[in-house]
């Protein structure tokens, strides 16, 4: 595991709010430990984009809690630190989120960051073989390649792979017969992977289909997610139900909603903070947030019938031990009270 910590300052609080009522804003904060500290889990991944926003642009500075960012490398790790306590607010998977409400940690999601973002690419061959064969294409692979049709994605339980799950389980192939699927760690693992010729496909975010466009290795998008699941959600924001129950969460999801707003009116400058935040060259970067999966979004309603498939999915390949209700997922009061 990779975590990264940093500090933003906090600013004076708001006119008019006295020392008292400071304190029990404050001491509803319960992760870093301090109770004037806010501490934010996020990835260093595309669907994470509102967070860097926010940082680079001084958006943390008008919330009124010292924000503490914690980086990690994955979900599940980010669901462990959650699970210790050491966590307020985390921003990642929509599946490692369930996971954490379903194991029991006070929890819900109040925000979406992004929708339809995935996508799977493939080897080109894919597609005239399915043109002539449907589903049956990855049989016929197998028959002509002498080997099962390889998919390298994010590890199980992650919401690439199950997305390509729910997909193949759509088209009637067997996820765990009809085709391999392996477990790679980093968006920029799977482009070594398609690059050097490790694996025939993948569902992925941006930047790695942008990537592989640009860098002509005989692979294209084969299938968008929103061709798959309309709003299929992707990261999301979760709250602890302290933050949830403090003024803090409304002052977050406002940044939030600018941050949002920020990434569609200005994908040049957004293009730098994606360059120095997650490392994707500006000129690809500007190129993906203009293409058909950069669906920044922050209503979490957006996503809502989309986490619905992920919940029962999820519940029906053991990931959660329950099916999670979208009430039992979501607190959309705080989003439709700004």
């Amino acid at each position: 595991m990779t975590r990264r910590t940093t500090r933003r300052s906090r600013r004076a609080y708001l006119a008019g709010v006295g020392s008292a009522a400071a304190l029990g804003v404050a001491g509803c904060l319960g992760g870093g430990g301090n109770s004037d500290e806010l501490t934010v889990a996020h990835m260093p991944i595309f669907p994470d984009l509102q967070y860097y926003v926010m940082d680079s642009e001084g958006y943390f500075d008008e919330i009124d809690a010292t924000i503490e960012s914690q980086e990690f490398t994955n979900g599940p790790d980010i669901v462990g630190a959650s699970a210790s306590g050491d966590i307020d607010i985390a921003m990642f998977g929509v599946v490692p989120a369930m996971i954490a409400i379903d194991r029991g940690i006070s929890a819900k999601v109040t925000a979406a960051n992004i929708k339809e973002p995935m996508a799977i690419v493939a080897d080109e061959q894919l597609s005239s073989l399915w043109n002539d064969h449907g589903s049956d294409a990855f049989g016929v692979w197998e028959e002509e390649n002498g080997e099962q049709f390889t998919f390298g994605t994010f590890p199980q339980g992650s919401v690439p792979d199950v997305l390509l799950r729910y997909w193949l389980q759509e088209e009637g192939v067997d996820p765990e017969s009809d085709v391999r699927i392996t477990e790679i760690n980093g968006a920029n693992a799977v482009f070594q992977a398609i690059a050097n010729g490790e694996v025939d496909g993948t569902s992925i975010m941006e930047p790695v289909p942008t990537r592989v466009a640009q860098e002509d290795l005989g692979f294209g998008t084969f299938r968008t997610s929103s061709e798959i699941m309309t709003g299929q959600p992707a990261a999301v924001t979760l709250m602890t139900d302290e933050v949830r129950e403090s003024p803090v969460a409304s002052e977050f999801l406002r940044q939030h909603v600018r941050a949002t707003e920020f990434i569609a009116d200005n994908p040049a400058e957004t293009a730098t903070i994606v360059e120095s935040g997650i490392g994707m060259p500006a000129e690809q970067a500007e190129q993906a947030l203009t293409g058909p999966l950069a669906n920044f979004v922050t209503d979490p309603a957006e996503i809502q019938s989309g986490t619905e498939i992920f919940a029962e999915f999820a519940a029906a390949n053991g990931q959660t031990d329950e099916q999670l209700t979208t009430d039992g997922i979501f607190d959309m009061s705080i989003y439709d009270s700004l």
